[in-house]
């Protein structure tokens, strides 16, 4: 049984802070909340940089649950302490504020060193300044509590603040640095290999999570083995703390409740023009798109955890005026809640008042309630904790949505001989030149061209036979041609054009099978080569005819991701399919400790994260969390599952549209950073089991392997027929097109490659789009090339496993020798996402 442990929140000091009690001056003191427990330290009258060097202490329930729980910490000016005449029970003044996740507080018996934490504002009129020193940390509940005697009553919610032995501190002490706190690392020692996917045993897992002392890492090389490892979790899901399925309609997240305002049009509004409609929430304000027809039909969402009102208000305005035209509250307290599968609550008609108060003939459509984000309106609704951003462009960015990328066929092109080909020179012949005839076929942006004829005894030059087949990938619906260019090779550099053929994608016949399609004649057009055709060389021309066979192949699987952490192993034709045996759910409950990717506002370092997650041909992206190291997503998701031997890849990403303006330079392409990825194997999984994890987010970079935060997912595999699992296990991984007609490993990297740029080419084009560099970075664009540092890992891999061999040949052979040293692992080149290539084409399990 684990000990019971609590919480040290060590208040220093604070710098540099904002007068407010009208002399000069301020009478700090600060408060601490944690899990619906507040503390308060002493008051320091006059004094703009006060020291308090007080520990406040707070029970931890289960330190489990710490990387889903925050500590609040807010600065306030003690009016009675400032000697001001008007000061009541509660009289303060905001001095600011900061928000700490409690994912990295050190655990009982680690460094602690302060932060230095920069003041935040609670609203955008709040005008504050200055830092704060803390040290946060846990100890266990048998170490020494004592309590300190105040020096005069404080006004504290909690009686008297506990002081605490705080814990050795090892090692050099840090420095207090601006903006966010740093973590002083000692060298760190050789970098341990990370795996190439990270998957959860089917075993139950215990391990003790290994908790950073910084909240918010910089992009430094973390070292011990413990920061790459998978950590178990215990989120509260649903609605306890592992809730089975039936108890909520998201059990694999959080329940996070929303107020939902619904502003659908107005009427009688005595304007002329453009209008909007503003819905204000305490501090947040949310605006809808200018229409002249005043019919909005929009959905804010306010978290409730960020509500500091008691009602909510609807305001009806001309665009570019501060009047209101018309306005309507509602109270908090009467608003009704829903579920689904319940239906959507229908909106009624609310008369407004004007400016006088008074109520006229204006009014407005509106309907308001709570929810959670399980609601059908959570994905296209406006959310609060993105009142900063502005802009249409930018703002749907921001929000989540589910792509199907499209369905992908091999097109096979068989060319096998053409008939009177004469090259434009006419006196090629009679010079000695060979005509060098070769066939060049594109489609879309994918070009490839036949070898050149050679010269055959029982041919006439006039008649070249290839037999020869080209590959490419196309994607439906089919609105690429197939162009064919029969060239002859005049000289180096120099190709003349003597027919061109254009076939649509979408004529091309379709196979499922191995059995060949039946070959054609066509004939070729005037081609528009460099040389003019004499009137015996036109008459010849109508003749000139290519032999093909075209197929559009049905029964292969278009790989787009590598074989060894393919998410779907299925045939393209939807005949060929076999019955799904089971349901993936998948549950992006939030990240912790990210690397910040960008500075903001002169705030500081952050990022706009959100997540990416790929399997089959659905692809999801859940809404960009904004200005957050810790981000908390809370979406579900399912997929149908074909072939338990498949993977499930999870990108996180950092948002750069955010800051783009919305009238700023389109020719600049706007790229999303990579944070990192995990893969999951879904054969690792038990079936109906929740598995709740810390997964480690690696980058290579050029200076090693770098830990990029945690991404906190829940996973269950759920098995709808033992019957179809078991038929799934025994038959080959791939179609049986794969092995009755192979391509070459060489052939099947190329069409690899060109998958890729064809699923990143229909996903940008939808709206918002999914970007390049984000599908290229998921499916291991650029894996196909040669990496010294993936060369040396497999070698030392290699050599791994022949040691043991050679170890005891050389024992038995020649007596005890010195056994082959082999490099220990941990000094192996690594890369986190870069596969292995002794497993990258294994066709059968």
């Amino acid at each position: 049984m684990a000990k019971a442990e609590k919480l040290v929140v060590e208040v220093v000091a604070a710098h540099n802070l904002m007068p407010k009690d009208g002399q000069g001056s301020s009478s700090a003191y600060v408060e601490v909340e944690f899990d619906h427990l507040k503390r308060r330290t002493r008051a320091r009258p006059k004094e703009l940089n006060p020291v308090w060097n007080e520990r406040l202490v707070f029970p931890v329930a289960d330190p489990d649950d710490l990387p889903y729980r925050a500590i609040d910490v807010g600065v306030y000016n003690d009016r009675a302490a400032s000697g001001a005449a008007s000061a009541g029970p509660h009289g303060r003044n905001f001095l600011g504020k900061v928000r700490v996740p409690a994912a990295g507080v050190p655990a009982p018996g680690e460094e602690v060193v302060p932060q230095l934490f920069t003041l935040e504002k609670r609203s955008l009129f709040s005008h504050i300044r200055g830092e704060i020193t803390l040290k946060i940390y846990r100890i266990n509940s048998g170490d020494v509590v004592v309590k300190s005697k105040p020096e005069k009553p404080a006004k504290a919610v909690v009686p008297g603040p506990e002081v605490v032995a705080a814990p050795t501190v090892t090692g050099p002490k840090k420095q207090p640095q601006p903006q966010h706190p740093v973590v002083t690392v000692q060298p760190p020692p050789p970098q341990p290999e990370p795996p190439m996917d990270i998957m959860p045993q089917p075993a139950p897992m215990v391990m003790k999570p290994v908790m950073h002392a910084d909240p918010y890492p910089v992009p430094a090389m973390f070292s011990g083995p413990g920061d790459f490892s998978l950590k178990e979790t215990r989120p509260r899901l649903g609605s306890g703390a592992v809730a089975d399925k039936a108890s909520a309609t998201y059990d694999l997240v959080e329940q996070v409740e929303y107020l939902y305002v619904r502003v659908v049009r107005a009427r009688g509004v005595p304007m002329v023009g453009e209008a909007v409609a503003e819905v204000k929430l305490g501090n947040y304000r949310g605006v809808t798109p200018a229409v002249p027809s005043h019919n909005w039909d929009q959905v804010f969402a306010f978290s409730k955890e960020t509500i500091q009102s008691s009602f909510v208000e609807v305001y009806v305005r001309a665009r570019g005026s501060d009047d209101h035209v018309g306005r309507v509250w509602f109270d908090l307290s009467e608003v009704p809640h829903r579920a689904p599968p319940d239906s959507t609550l229908a909106p009624q008609w609310y008369s407004m008042e004007d400016r006088k108060g008074q109520r006229g003939g204006a009014e407005v459509m509106v309907a308001v309630w709570f929810g959670t984000q399980a609601d059908e309106s959570f994905a296209e609704a406006w959310h609060s904790k993105t009142a900063g951003v502005h802009g249409n462009g930018p703002l749907g960015s921001i929000k989540s949505k589910v792509y199907v990328a499209p369905k992908l066929w091999y097109l096979r092109v068989s060319i096998i001989e053409a008939q009177d080909l004469f090259p434009m020179d006419k006196g090629a012949l009679a010079i000695g030149r060979f005509p060098e005839f070769f066939v060049r076929a594109q489609v879309g942006n994918q070009i490839m061209r036949t070898r050149p004829a050679p010269m055959v005894s029982t041919r006439a030059p006039s008649s070249p036979f290839w037999n020869e087949d080209l590959m490419f990938v196309v994607a439906e619906p089919f609105e690429e041609f197939l162009v064919l260019s029969v060239e002859d090779r005049v000289s180096p550099g120099r190709d003349e054009l003597l027919g061109r053929l254009v076939v649509p994608v979408s004529a091309i016949e379709r196979r499922w099978d191995w059995k060949p399609v039946v070959s054609r004649w066509f004939g070729l057009d005037r081609g528009t080569g460099g040389g003019n055709v004499s009137g015996s060389n036109a008459h010849r021309f109508t003749s000139r005819r290519v032999h093909l066979r075209l197929s559009l192949d049905g029964g292969y699987h278009v790989l787009d991701e590598a074989t060894a952490y393919s998410s779907d192993l299925q045939p393209t034709a939807k005949q060929l399919w076999r019955p799904h045996v089971g349901v993936l759910e998948l549950g992006v409950l939030g990240a912790t400790g990210l690397t910040p990717m960008k500075t903001r506002d002169g705030r500081g370092a952050t990022a706009d994260a959100y997540c990416v997650a790929k399997y089959g041909q659905k692809w999801i992206r859940t809404r960009t969390v904004v200005d957050s190291l810790c981000p908390r997503w809370n979406e579900q998701y399912t997929w149908e599952v074909f072939d338990p031997c498949t993977v499930i890849t999870v990108g996180v990403f950092d948002n750069c549209h955010v800051d783009k303006p919305a009238s700023g330079n389109t020719t600049v392409a706007v790229r999303d950073n990579c944070i990192g990825k995990v893969r999951i194997r879904l054969s690792t999984l038990e079936t109906d089991r929740v598995y709740t994890h810390a997964y480690p987010l690696l980058m290579l970079h050029p200076s090693g392997v770098k830990k990029m935060g945690e991404l906190h997912l829940a996973v269950r595999f759920c098995c709808g027929n033992v019957g179809n699992m078991f038929h799934a296990y025994v038959r080959p991984l791939l179609p049986k097109m794969h092995y009755a007609e192979p391509l070459l490993v060489r052939q099947v990297e190329t069409l690899r490659f060109q998958a890729t740029n064809v699923v990143a080419a229909r996903l940008g084009r939808a709206e918002p789009p999914l970007g390049k560099e984000v599908v290229e970075y998921m499916l291991d664009h650029r894996s196909h090339l040669w990496s010294m540092r993936r060369s040396k890992a497999n070698f030392f891999r290699l050599v791994s496993v022949l040691s043991g061999p050679m170890t005891i040949g050389s024992l038995s052979g020649h007596g005890i020798h010195r056994p082959l040293e082999v490099p220990s692992p941990s000094k192996a080149p690594t890369s986190h996402g870069d596969e292995a290539v002794s497993c990258r084409w294994s066709y059968c399990r």
